[in-house]
């Protein structure tokens, strides 16, 4: 019989060929965790190539979890258990198991060929290299092969079930349950219902396996956590993003339309959102990205939500165009899902560097709002921000994602619609001012005193014809100006638009009131900066924390925050762009900075350490 030890938190990892099904197996792995109620948080890592040769180093993908019976803020520093389907997942992926963590292994891909492959001269299955750790290995693809004797599918399909295998012993190992995955394979291979009973047949067979096997002892569970109540569902930051799209068009009565071209890592809102007609939204796959961007402000012009999404280098190619919706008044969404620069860079990898281009990558004085999602499900929330000020401010703004939230994945309690913040918009219909001979007439940038944005008119409105395009307007009339002091007086008023935008003050989470030292970020650096100070007042240390959602306009209490402190810690995946801006924007604050730009999120016992340091040095 087996024993049953219960844990409060575990880190697991899945790695294999990017042809094993890795990503795959960690989402249905993730959504029977999230079905159980447990915290969690993902990591996917995909290979940038579209398929490298198998069984080599580049082509290895991954996906780890770490889920737990209490509030966890990131997907581990250290995997406990790895899953190696092969020589190269376990070579790429060694190093960062745990000192004792457990391994099972797929021996039947240990050949001569595929270990030289990836430069073992020796199988570490057999050389003693492995003795720190509790190696089990297993012939996934022998017993799924043997497994599914009796069903009508190819050998070659069999064995591609592999991954099926052991996703069942790993759920046998931690208690998972099956039936949803049952379920979903079901309906993914509706149209192929031998292939669909064969991948069920090796997910119970490695469900059995774990059963039967004397090597499997011990299986474990970890507790649900308590969260608040409610229902909940297991999102990533892309699906998020999406919903948050689709519920500003709801929250505002406009049609949503989605110009996009695909690239990586944001093309996922674009087949999400491209599922969500029935809610007003239409996508365009655009030719290239300054089309889609193009479409995204006509139809602004029309009178929708106009969104366009993409990630560094897209954002480049359509810095034109949000400069001439900077021009036009108009409301623009703009999403930027960051990746790993320059140029190509590292496509899969996560980076934030995209932030100064963000601040000023136009030509011209353009300023835009500038907002950034601190988790996958904050994707959702920040998203009905953006909309708010483009419609209320009439103005581009911009969404900073990055690769780790976009494919991350955590609980997300579903709000009530409503709940939903009312993003309504009066549209101009009548004329608004009178000229000298006192008839009436339509100023199309005439101003409303407290945002300072222009009226909405949509074209065909009776009356309301006006002048649009890139060129100067004169204040009020929008006819073409080269004047001088209107030039300056239109540049400093689109400026002071942005800088009136309300947002929120910046929260603090000082405890004690006594730190000296405050730690601010960015995006997604909120999970690792939130475990790491965790940690530290763990073993007694004062330190503060603070958290920038909104980059562009900073909260109004950003400087009286920043002052309250002798240093400010600002931990980067770049090289220091929040920092140039805060040092450029609150000039007697000590900002300290801490970057990496290894195409990683940070870990918590990095940050720690990190934070530790600058403590001690004062």
């Amino acid at each position: 019989m087996n024993t049953v030890r219960q844990l409060d938190r575990v880190v697991i990892r899945f790695a294999g060929d990017s042809g094993d099904g890795m990503q795959l197996t960690g989402d249905r792995f993730t959504a029977e965790t999230a079905k159980l109620g447990n915290d969690l948080s993902t990591l996917p890592n995909y290979p940038a190539e579209i398929r490298a040769p198998a069984g080599t180093l580049p082509g290895v993908s991954s996906f780890q979890i770490h889920f737990a019976d209490t509030d966890i803020l990131t997907p581990g520093d250290q995997p406990e258990v790895l899953i190696a389907m092969n020589p190269a997942a376990l070579k790429a992926n060694l190093r960062d198991l745990k000192s004792g963590g457990t391994i099972v292994v797929n021996t039947d891909e240990f050949t001569k060929r595929n270990l030289t492959k990836v430069g073992y001269d020796d199988n570490p299955l057999e050389d003693g290299s492995l003795d720190d750790y509790q190696v089990h290995p297993v012939a996934l693809a022998s017993l799924t092969i043997a497994a599914l004797a009796d069903f009508d599918v190819s050998k070659k399909d069999a064995e591609r079930s592999k991954n099926m295998f052991a996703l069942g012993l790993v759920s046998w190992m931690y208690s998972r349950p099956t039936e949803a995955t049952e379920d979903f394979l079901r309906a993914k291979f509706k149209s192929k219902p031998a292939i669909a009973e064969a991948n069920i047949a090796a997910l119970k067979a490695g469900w059995n396996y774990g059963e039967t096997a004397e090597a499997f002892a011990v299986r474990f569970e970890i507790p649900p956590a308590k969260l608040a109540a409610g229902t909940y569902r297991n999102i990533t930051g892309n699906t998020a993003l999406a919903w948050g799209i689709t519920a500003s068009g709801v929250a505002s009565g406009l049609p949503v339309f989605l110009g996009a071209y695909p690239i990586t890592p944001a093309s996922d809102i674009l087949h999400e959102l491209s599922k969500h007609k029935r809610f007003g939204v239409t996508t365009v796959q655009a030719e290239d990205e300054i089309a889609a961007v193009g479409a995204a402000l006509g139809a602004s012009y029309g009178g929708a939500l106009g969104v366009t999404t993409s990630s560094g280098p897209g954002i480049a190619l359509k810095s034109e165009t949000i400069s001439l919706a900077v021009s036009l008044e108009l409301p623009l969404v703009v999403v930027d899902v960051q990746r790993a620069g320059p140029s190509t860079g590292m496509p899969t990898k996560t980076e934030q560097a995209d932030l100064v281009m963000a601040m000023f990558g136009r030509h011209g004085e353009a300023p835009i709002a500038v907002l950034a999602p601190q988790s996958p499900s904050d994707c959702f929330d920040i998203m009905l921000e953006a909309a708010r000020i483009a419609l209320t401010y009439r103005t581009p703004v911009m969404v900073l994602s990055d690769g780790y939230i976009a494919n991350g994945a955590e609980p997300w309690k579903l709000p009530e619609l409503s709940d939903l913040p009312d993003l309504s918009v009066e549209f101009a219909t009548e004329m608004n001012a009178v000229d000298a001979k006192g008839e009436e007439i339509f100023l199309p940038f005439q101003r409303d005193p407290e945002t300072l944005a222009r009226p909405w008119a949509v074209p065909g409105t009776p009356g309301l014809q006006h002048r649009i395009g890139g060129i100067e307007k004169a204040d009020g009339t929008g006819d073409i100006s080269y004047d001088p002091v209107n030039h300056d007086h239109m540049v400093r008023t689109r400026a002071a638009k942005i800088a009136g935008v309300e947002v929120p003050d910046l929260e603090v989470d000082d405890p004690t009131g006594d730190a000296n030292v405050l730690v601010l970020g960015w995006g997604s650096t909120w999970g690792p900066i939130g475990a790491a100070v965790r940690a530290l007042r763990e073993k007694g240390v004062s330190i503060a924390r603070a958290h920038l959602r909104y980059l562009n306009p900073m909260p109004r209490n950003t400087g009286r925050v920043l002052e309250r402190y002798d240093k400010v810690v600002v931990p980067e995946m770049n090289l220091g762009q929040l920092a140039l801006l805060l040092r450029g924007g609150f000039p007697g604050t000590d900002v300290v900075g801490y970057n990496k730009v290894r195409g990683l999120p940070f870990t918590s016992n990095e940050l720690t350490d990190a934070l530790e340091e600058v403590i001690k040095n004062g």
